[in-house]
């Protein structure tokens, strides 16, 4: 064996095989083979059929409880039974400050840090890949995750909404009438929104991800950051702080099911979301562009 010629790897000992999908191939098979590893991950499915499963509980727990005292709850929740619609919206709303972050957190965290903890991540910069088309790679693998994860919570929702309840005619937060597909265009709109909050969340996610070779510590630093910013957001005495968090925004979504639309805060949180989002991957470029990658 010449000294040119790569020191063989053992099964036993060396770190898990990359799939030919992700070795010098072009980006789009290299995305599609990312993307096919974060899918079919069971712990992965096991946490998107945990997001699916809300909606079925709220919309049944509503159903249950419809003619009771029980019944009422915020705006969302009080309008189910008016309109199978607002399962989605109240889905969203319930899983909004954790659940669908935390999803986030786990591909996010996972992106670097965890082929830097198998020994994947020196062997897949050996090939002609590069270290920018990696990045951009695994970013846009958490961008499709997020929104696939928020689409996945408002279709199960308003499916489950449309089975148990009536869904002629939504009626919105102002008190005005829409058609059902004038609801269906409102909500595929607030699933666009959170989504672009989420990919906001997943790029500074995976700039945290580029700092550790330990996955789960990266998992827990994106969350307590997330947990963070709500509890900020939720002191008075700093609410003139609460404009430039990330997670002030999220439930401006609620906006679009007024008529008219209340643009303001959509858009304010739309600009704020994508800052984030230019400034974590900047940060994760930087750090992952200059970082020696010993494993």
């Amino acid at each position: 064996m010449s000294t040119a010629d790569p020191a063989p790897v053992t099964a036993a000992a060396g770190p898990a095989p990359v799939p030919a999908a992700r070795r010098g191939h072009p980006t789009g098979r290299f995305l599609a083979s990312e993307l096919g590893l974060i899918f079919r991950r069971r712990r992965n499915v096991a946490g998107l059929g945990v997001l699916a499963i809300v909606p079925i509980l709220i919309a049944v727990s509503v159903k249950v409880t419809v003619n009771s005292e029980q019944s009422g709850g915020p705006d969302f929740f009080r309008d189910i039974a008016g309109n199978g619609m607002f399962v989605a919206l109240a889905a969203l709303t319930v899983e909004l400050p954790l659940f669908l972050p935390l999803a986030v957190a786990v591909i996010a965290g996972d992106s670097i840090a965890g082929e830097a903890n198998t020994g994947t991540l020196r062997y897949l910069l050996t090939v002609p890949i590069g270290r920018t088309r990696l990045l951009a790679v695994k970013y846009a693998a958490i961008a499709i995750f997020a929104a696939a994860s928020t689409a996945l919570v408002a279709v199960v929702g308003a499916v489950v909404g449309l089975v148990l309840f009536p869904g002629s005619r939504m009626t919105m937060l102002s008190g005005d009438q829409v058609s059902l597909a004038g609801g269906l265009g409102r909500t595929a709109l607030a699933v666009l929104y959170l989504a672009i909050g989420f990919a906001a969340l997943g790029a500074v996610g995976l700039f945290i991800s580029t700092l550790t070779e330990q996955p789960i510590g990266a998992m827990i630093a994106i969350v307590i950051l997330n947990v963070g910013m709500f509890i900020l957001d939720s002191i008075p005495q700093l609410s003139w702080l609460s404009p430039w968090l990330l997670t002030h925004w999220w439930t401006s979504f609620a906006d679009l099911f007024r008529t008219p639309i209340l643009w303001d805060n959509v858009l304010r949180g739309t600009v704020t979301a994508l800052v984030y989002l230019g400034v974590g991957w900047l940060c994760a470029w930087a750090r992952f562009g200059g970082k020696d990658i010993t494993s």
